[in-house]
């Protein structure tokens, strides 16, 4: 079955800066979001921080608002986005957050 990333995107803010009850309630979203995928969730991911960017000419910059990702497994692209409805990461509605889905394609030989 095909295998999709989908990139997190935004402004989030590192849980070491949320107050403990607010971690709580994003833990409780993410584990909805889990159950609700249920199986297709091949990878759950992890968090990223502190991204740097080395460019072709030899120089580093900071990266952009990439911070996550994880993978999840579905018939087509129309099935990924699919599994992306009601992700916790796009709860805010200001169009500051994204999740970018791209299929991992088999590398060839």
């Amino acid at each position: 079955m095909p295998k999709f990333i989908l990139l997190y995107n935004g402004p989030a803010t590192p849980p070491s800066e949320m107050e403990p009850d607010k971690v709580q309630e994003v833990m409780r979203a993410w584990q909805t979001w889990m159950e609700n995928v249920g199986p297709a969730l091949a990878d759950v991911g992890a968090p990223m921080d502190n991204g740097v960017s080395v460019v072709d000419d030899g120089s580093t910059r900071e990266a952009g608002e990439l911070n996550g990702y994880s993978i999840v497994e579905a018939d087509d692209r129309d099935a990924a986005l699919a599994l992306v409805v009601g992700h916790p990461f796009l709860s805010e509605k200001t169009g500051n957050f994204s999740v970018d889905v791209y299929e991992l394609l088999p590398v060839p030989m």
